[in-house]
């Protein structure tokens, strides 16, 4: 397993890379690690040809963190907008992608088994997410479901690293569900706790009808996580909730977001050095829009307190007139400096800590 300095920060590469950058540009703008989706990674390129290359990381040219996700939201959240991709049972999930004649079989030991195939660094284990707003059958159901199918995973993941040389040792992770039931988020971190992990991930979606964060229900449920193991806010990257959870404890995050807006040209600019900022404030940084026509002559860089390669040598008139020409460029060096600009914001988090 890598050394990861927490908190960190794990931007998304479902497919196997992030999206409009190489992973030389991911070190070199201080990135933590990613996170991979074992779901579609067995899909596309498959296992077999990432066992071939010896792993993801061979595959992917990445050395550093890779954390798989299970899978199961997205076909959870699929199967939510239409039961006819598939039904979700005791214990196995029955998942159509196409509505119609393929049919893919999810079971918590293949959920391990994929993980393990493809050697990733923190592994996963299938859960069944609801949203807050859930009835409380609906929540019941999913507590006793995940819990069930942790405990299978977690006997899985023991019979396959008996199996493994020493020099793969991955972590596993358990996630802990109830929706807006704090008895029932209780309940189910009690029995996970028991099995024992290395950490734990928020499960349910984090945000209320009104697109806000469930800040009692995420704060309580990180006070139930042991402090000596890794606590997940899973899915959750808005920098000001980075901040804001950082506080009650989460020191894992992943999110689309900074990569996806780079690829829209909003880009992120700290307003003061990032070891000078007041991070409780959503005041610590602003956001450049750089099609803006107030940049078409603008010499200067997104971020006067950015140290990324695209701040060192481009001006926002350059990085503009790129987007607006449809560079493909455009989008490497955006996804880089947003990068750069969420590592700078977890090493102030760090230093904020110490």
């Amino acid at each position: 397993m890598k050394n990861i300095q927490f908190p960190a920060f794990f931007p998304d590469g479902t497919y196997g890379g992030v999206k409009a950058v190489s992973a030389e540009d991911l070190k070199t703008v201080g990135t933590d690690g990613i996170v991979m989706n074992a779901y579609h990674l067995y899909r596309k390129p498959g296992l077999n040809c990432i066992k071939k290359h010896g792993g993801i990381h061979a595959f992917s040219g990445w050395d550093g963190p890779i954390l798989t996700d299970s899978g199961g939201f997205q076909v959870y959240s699929l199967i939510r907008e239409n039961p006819k991709h598939g039904q979700i049972l005791k214990d196995k999930i029955i998942f159509r992608p196409d509505q119609g004649g393929e049919k893919v079989i999810f079971t918590p030991e293949k959920c391990i088994q994929m993980q393990f195939a493809v050697k990733s660094d923190i592994i996963v284990c299938l859960d069944y997410c609801t949203a807050p707003d859930d009835p409380a059958e609906e929540q019941e159901k999913s507590v006793e479901t995940t819990i069930r199918w942790a405990s299978l995973c977690k006997q899985e993941f023991e019979k396959l690293m008996r199996g493994k040389k020493q020099d793969y040792k991955p972590l596993l992770f358990a996630v802990i569900q109830g929706g807006s039931d704090k008895e029932l988020r209780k309940r189910c971190a009690r029995e996970l706790i028991d099995m024992g992990f290395d950490g734990y991930g928020y499960g349910g979606w984090p945000l209320d009808s009104n697109g806000n964060l469930v800040m009692d229900m995420l704060k309580y449920t990180a006070g139930l996580m042991p402090n000596n193991t890794v606590k997940y806010a899973m899915g959750l990257g808005k920098p000001e909730e980075i901040a804001t959870l950082v506080k009650v404890g989460y020191n894992l995050f992943d999110c689309v977001i900074p990569t996806r807006e780079a690829r829209h040209n909003r880009l992120y600019a700290f307003t003061c050095p990032p070891n000078e900022a007041n991070l409780t404030d959503k005041r610590f940084y602003r956001y450049i829009h750089i099609l803006d026509d107030k940049y078409q002559m603008d010499t200067s860089p997104v971020s006067e307190y950015c140290d990324c390669p695209v701040c060192a040598n481009h001006s926002k008139a350059y990085l503009r007139h790129l987007f607006k020409t449809n560079d493909p460029s455009a989008y490497r060096l955006a996804t880089m400096h947003n990068l750069r600009f969420y590592s700078m914001l977890m090493e102030a988090l760090r230093n904020c800590s110490k």
